[in-house]
């Protein structure tokens, strides 16, 4: 780690932390809790992505935007109360039940029942993002969170490859066993998320209770954590955490920077393959040809992490992943061919799942004291889906015409909004950096455990 005002802590402070847990007993620990936590928690993200999105390949019933709106109101109601269980039996009991409602969307046989199913598939699935947000908190140091976060989210991305290949072949299925082939879809995938529910044998608890680390091991981790932030604490609830939370300005700014992208983001990924189609393609051929744009979002996007990461920034690659973004919309509107207007979409999928894996890592690296962490995190996705929730219904079949320009140019100005968000934690963490640089830590009166990142001490990633 350079010495950079960019570091968690004051240069010195920082180098010697990063020389001292850096070694190859330190990173021979890593890479054993990458690989208990990563492989299962991708996967499930992977299919709870697929499940939410595969709708968009299986339009059915009317009043199709309704449904995909009623899904979100319930995300973003269920999402902070969700945050704080012990993720050994949470996250798999939610995988459980939302791989039951996800079948369930295949047996259904009216609006009624589906508009039902499509609420309680999006209370199952509020816990698991900013959950497994949380859990990554709680392993890794701040430095290392942002490129497991995109390791993760990048299960979004190939959720949307895997999706089109999937409803494609599933589709093939229609009149098997007197049902249609969207029916095979939510079946099929309801139960292969159904089986994924034994991940009770693999999801870890908390790092201090780890059992396939050794005590030795489990002492290293806390002693990494602990020289890093307070992940390694054992923290009492206070409901002050929470207020402090719901009061800081920045917290405020990390969730309205995911409004912005979160609009972009669902609209996207739902109407994919509508916006395809709307090219001249097939149906059949729109569901395969909403394959390459996703394997490009979700190799930009551990690329570009991993920049970020190598140089411990990450206002500048997510304003330009917001542009890239832009230039794909401003293609697709205005482009003279097909073959430009499919290339603007992969520039929309790559800017748009780009800035959406790095600016869900953000309150995890900046934000200290872990209740305050935990309910922030929760904070962003509940308000970022309300983004969300606003694009699935601009996205409407009255505003088809000209492939969704009025929703398109709506999703300009959103990632516009985005980008000013953006600026603004840019600017003030850098001040705040400079500032806090010049105050003698030593003279700081106050208990520094509730200040968190409030401290002298703190630093920000940009």
């Amino acid at each position: 780690m350079s010495e950079s005002k960019n570091d968690p802590l004051s240069s010195k402070e920082s180098q010697a932390v990063f020389d001292a847990f850096d070694t190859p007993e330190d990173r021979k620990l890593v890479r054993k809790i990458d690989l208990r936590l990563l492989p299962v928690l991708t996967l499930l993200y992977l299919l709870s992505f697929l499940d939410r999105t595969n709708i968009g390949n299986a339009k059915l019933f009317q009043n199709y935007n309704t449904a995909l709106s009623i899904y979100f109101v319930a995300y973003v109601i269920f999402e902070v109360p969700a945050n704080r269980f012990t993720p050994q039996l949470w996250l798999p009991t939610l995988t459980l039940v939302w791989g039951i409602a996800s079948l369930a969307q295949g047996l259904v046989k009216n609006q009624a029942g589906l508009f039902g199913i499509r609420f309680l598939l999006g209370a199952t699935e509020a816990g698991l993002f900013p959950g497994v947000i949380f859990l990554f908190s709680v392993y890794y140091r701040r430095h290392e969170r942002s490129y497991r976060v995109a390791i993760f989210f990048g299960g979004a991305a190939l959720a949307g490859a895997f999706g089109g290949i999937l409803a494609y072949a599933i589709g093939k299925m229609d009149g098997v066993g007197g049902r249609k082939g969207w029916e095979w879809i939510f079946i099929l995938e309801g139960l292969l998320l159904t089986c994924c529910s034994l991940a009770y044998l693999i999801v870890p608890t908390w790092s201090h209770e780890a059992t396939f680390l050794t005590e030795r091991e489990r002492t290293r981790l806390l002693e990494r954590l602990n020289a890093d932030s307070d992940a390694g604490r054992q923290e009492a609830f206070e409901w002050f955490f929470v207020r402090q939370a719901l009061t800081d300005h920045l917290v405020w700014a990390y969730a309205l920077l995911f409004h912005g992208f979160a609009f972009v983001l669902y609209s996207l990924s739902l109407f994919l393959p509508t916006i395809i189609s709307g090219l001249g393609f097939a149906n059949w051929e729109a569901q395969l040809m909403t394959v390459p744009p996703n394997a490009l979002a979700a190799l930009s996007i551990w690329c570009t992490v991993w920049l970020s990461s190598r140089y411990n920034y990450r206002a500048p690659f997510i304003i330009g992943a917001a542009f890239v973004a832009i230039i794909g919309y401003i293609i697709l509107l205005t482009g003279p061919t097909i073959a430009s207007q499919y290339v603007g979409v992969h520039f929309a999928a790559a800017g748009v799942y780009t800035g959406n894996a790095l600016l869900l890592s953000w309150p995890g690296e900046n934000v200290s004291g872990q209740t305050k962490r935990a309910v922030s995190v929760a904070f962003q996705i509940t308000l970022g889906d309300m983004g969300a929730i606003a694009g699935v219904l601009i996205y409407r079949p009255e505003f088809a015409a000209h492939l969704y320009r009025k929703g398109n140019i709506i999703s300009i100005g959103y990632l516009l909004f985005a980008v000013v968000v953006t600026t603004y934690l840019w600017v003030w963490m850098a001040a705040e950096n400079r500032r806090r640089d010049k105050i003698v830590a030593e003279d700081l009166e106050g208990d520094e455990y509730r200040l968190g990142d409030h401290s002298v001490r703190w630093r920000y990633v940009l």
